[in-house]
């Protein structure tokens, strides 16, 4: 199961690299049915991939390149991004180009369909996997979490504190930590993540009452300013003249209380910064969730998921 990792896990492996070494330990690593990784360098007008392999070219035909590009499932443009990245493949045989060269055959497809019998298949919601941000779009961030196989977490399931944009949290590339939300009859996978990132007591446990702290502007609203503490605990701080959505801010705890679930806050200064998103503190990182409950015992409101 090992290899059934997001693309980029295997490319700088010892064994990997050794499968790339020469032209008769790629042939083998065929006949042993591995998946490898090498980077793709071309994507020509036909939309073949061409993979650097060291020892020799390597080129994806088109309808090889992921599963769903030969059914049009897939647009092309998921075989156009992958140039300049790691991709992953099986060799499925060798060929003399026009310049009498050796060229592999390669298959992305054939490894993404054994990753889906492989892992993918044997998935069930609360399964905690490792994965990789792939791309960002407003409504949430897909993510690779399997020999280029996608999935979305949707934005309102990264973390318990609201945000704009995944960019205010995450950034492409960027090695996460997800659990299964949901598998739909189809086989697609919904992801969340806001679960592997603490309870709000968890959270609270890192503050206490008369300390001043640093935090990030999340929203404005009449009644005060949504201040984040920790990708899943915020507080609300009284309303403040030029403060905006987006800034930092260093903040004085005037309290913290579990049984209504608040932090009252007061803004000290609030001032602009391009500190890039912070790597996530997990406090679950791998299992299985059944059920998993963010408000205290002593609050009234509930906040939980349960999978399954």
């Amino acid at each position: 199961m090992s290899v059934y990792k997001p693309e980029g896990s295997l490319i700088e492996t010892v064994e990997n690299k050794l499968c790339l070494r020469k032209l008769s330990t790629l042939r083998e690593a065929m006949y042993q049915g591995k998946i490898l990784e090498g980077r793709a360098l071309v994507c020509d007008s036909a939309h073949n991939l061409i993979v650097d392999l060291g020892c020799c070219h390597g080129i994806i035909p088109r309808a090889q390149a992921a599963i769903g590009i030969e059914e049009g499932s897939v647009r092309d443009i998921s075989i156009i991004s992958r140039v300049g990245k790691p991709v992953c493949f099986m060799v499925t045989g060798f060929e003399r180009d026009s310049s009498g060269n050796t060229c592999a055959i390669l298959s992305r497809r054939m490894a993404q369909e054994l990753c889906r019998k492989n892992y993918v298949s044997a998935l069930c919601p609360g399964d905690i996997i490792p994965a990789k941000i792939t791309h960002m779009e407003h409504f949430g961030c897909f993510v690779d979490i399997g020999c280029g196989i996608t999935s979305l977490v949707p934005i309102d399931c990264i973390s318990i504190s609201r945000i704009s944009h995944p960019g205010d949290r995450f950034r492409c590339g960027q090695e996460i930590r997800a659990v299964i939300k949901s598998i739909e009859p189809n086989g697609r996978i919904t992801l969340s993540h806001k679960e592997l990132l603490g309870t709000w007591e968890e959270n609270a446990a890192a503050f206490s009452p008369g300390e001043t702290v640093a935090g990030i502007v999340r929203s404005m609203e009449k009644y005060g300013v949504f201040v984040e503490l920790t990708p899943n605990l915020a507080g609300l701080a009284e309303p403040r003249e030029g403060v905006r959505a987006g800034q930092y801010a260093s903040v004085y705890i005037k309290s913290l209380l579990p049984e209504k679930m608040k932090v009252k806050l007061i803004i000290v200064d609030a001032f602009d910064s391009g500190y890039p998103p912070r790597k996530p503190d997990y406090y679950i990182s791998q299992g299985r969730l059944s059920c998993w409950r963010y408000s205290p015992a002593s609050c009234v409101r509930v906040i939980e998921t349960v999978f399954g």
